[in-house]
């Protein structure tokens, strides 16, 4: 697996940055929780110049506000996808990038296009067997804990990026 080659990261959100449960409230809206250690390396990905896109099926709002505070921009929150690779290849020709330099993280089957278009394709330890069988890199780590983390820093130390800055963390966060 060619590290080197990855200049962006593309994730799901539901059973990815998230174990994939859901409280739902009597007004819809969903609730989910978030590893704080995944939503670090996010920030530090964002810190290095890594551009980072969510392709979600879910529509909840409070999706876009923890990625916003997570580092990634708003436009590269895309909600409600029904076709995936519609949203990679618009995020992909946002920053001028093949394809081929997008990690993409996905855990079950409408993630399967995208895992296989992306330069390296990743999913979580639980993520469905047909998953498994198309990703380049099985996490050790489930979705929700630890999964993301595991993965961009991999990257970002083979690359010689994963150095925390203060200054700059304040300035973004």
């Amino acid at each position: 697996m060619d590290l080197s080659k990855i200049r962006a990261f593309a994730f799901d959100i539901d059973g990815v940055a998230t174990d994939g449960g859901v409280f739902c409230f009597s007004d819809g809206d969903l609730l989910r929780t978030y590893d704080a250690k995944d939503g670090f390396a996010i920030r530090m990905a964002v810190m290095n110049g890594y551009p980072v896109a969510v392709i979600t099926g879910g529509s909840s709002e409070s999706i876009r506000k923890r990625m916003i505070t997570s580092g990634v921009k708003p436009e590269d929150v895309f909600l409600h996808c029904r076709d995936k690779r519609e949203q990679f290849h618009q995020f992909a020709q946002r920053y001028g990038l093949d394809p081929s330099e997008i990690m993409y993280f996905g855990d079950d089957v409408p993630d399967i296009d995208c895992i296989v278009m992306s330069g390296c394709g990743v999913c979580p330890s639980d993520a469905v067997e047909e998953v498994k069988a198309v990703a380049d890199y099985v996490t050790s780590r489930p979705g929700g804990r630890g999964c993301l983390r595991e993965a961009i820093e991999r990257t970002l130390r083979e690359q010689g990026k994963w150095e925390f800055n203060a200054g700059t963390y304040k300035k973004l966060f």
